[in-house]
């Protein structure tokens, strides 16, 4: 059977950002800035290198300055150029969205991950998808979504993205239940969300990047609750298992960060810094310094 090739991808984006308030008062947290670009760009870029045509957004209310951060900037661009200024306009041609390439979607009630990709299910149709968590920010050689499209092009079924975590962490993710280690790809026989660190199945935790069937969907219409009373998408896909389809879990290669928390923030904002040649050498130093200086008051 000839598998579908992956081009559209749901944006979970509705959430309040309350873990970085005041900041988020009045900015959403997606377009909070990691160096120079919001969280949000870092995964429309990542989408875009894996071949994505269509992006959907799932939002709520407040969330209006990131629907205008995909517009054009006419005014702006119009200064940049009589300016001379076209390497900034370069850089903002990835800011750019064409017209039908991106729709939104509201979320009215906060009900879980689940229930916010059920919100999209008439505009993912009969397809394979995509589910990309802005706040899941992966360094890498190679875009990790591309990756998985690269995997996803042998197995067919569902994917989820998976990396390794230590016991005590296991509370925190949905992780997998694994039938056979192939390497960077795994089969599921389960799912288990957020499980104590003693009923964990394994160490594979799932992170921000899925390709799903649209049976997935089927699976939410019937709005199970599940781990903190919220509509799980783990939930969803262990149920493609129990109906006979495939899950595996891909192993990606290279460094996750999740900026859905303050520390992760700031791990990532020193890494993606020292990542930028321009600004390597002055960063660098300046966090020796920092180290130094904390050493001496010791």
């Amino acid at each position: 059977m000839k598998i579908k090739k992956v081009t559209k991808a749901v944006f979970p984006v509705a959430g309040l950002g309350t873990r970085f308030l005041p900041a988020t008062k009045s900015i959403p947290k997606e377009i909070m800035t990691l160096v120079d670009r919001p969280l949000i760009q870092y995964a429309i870029d990542e989408a875009r290198a894996a071949g994505i045509k269509e992006f959907i957004f799932v939002t709520s209310r407040g969330k209006g300055a990131l629907e205008d951060y995909f517009d054009h900037a006419p005014e702006l661009e119009a200064s940049l150029r009589r300016s001379g200024k076209d390497q900034l306009l370069e850089i903002l041609k990835d800011t750019n969205m064409d017209s039908g390439a991106i729709a939104y979607v509201r979320q009215h009630k906060a009900l879980g991950l689940g229930h916010a990709v059920w919100c999209a299910r008439r505009l993912i149709g009969d397809e394979p998808f995509a589910v990309m968590l802005p706040d899941d920010v992966i360094a890498a050689e190679k875009p990790c979504l591309q990756q998985m499209v690269e995997a996803y092009a042998q197995t067919g079924g569902n994917m989820v993205a998976a990396m390794e975590v230590s016991p005590e962490k296991a509370s925190s993710y949905g992780m997998l239940d694994i039938a056979e280690d192939m390497g960077s790809i795994v089969r599921a026989k389960g799912m288990v969300e957020k499980p104590k660190r003693e009923d964990a199945p394994s160490n594979l935790a799932v992170i921000g990047r899925y390709i799903l069937t649209p049976n997935v969907l089927n699976n939410l219409n019937r709005m199970k609750q599940g781990a903190g009373g919220e509509i799980q998408l783990t939930d969803a896909i262990a149920e493609e298992i129990d109906g006979g389809d495939s899950v595996y879990g891909f192993r990606f290669r290279g460094q996750r960060y999740d900026c859905g928390s303050k520390a992760g923030f700031l791990q990532a904002t020193v890494a993606f810094g020292l990542a930028r040649e321009e600004l390597r050498e002055e960063f660098s130093q300046y966090l020796n310094d920092m180290v130094a200086q904390q050493k001496a008051a010791q």
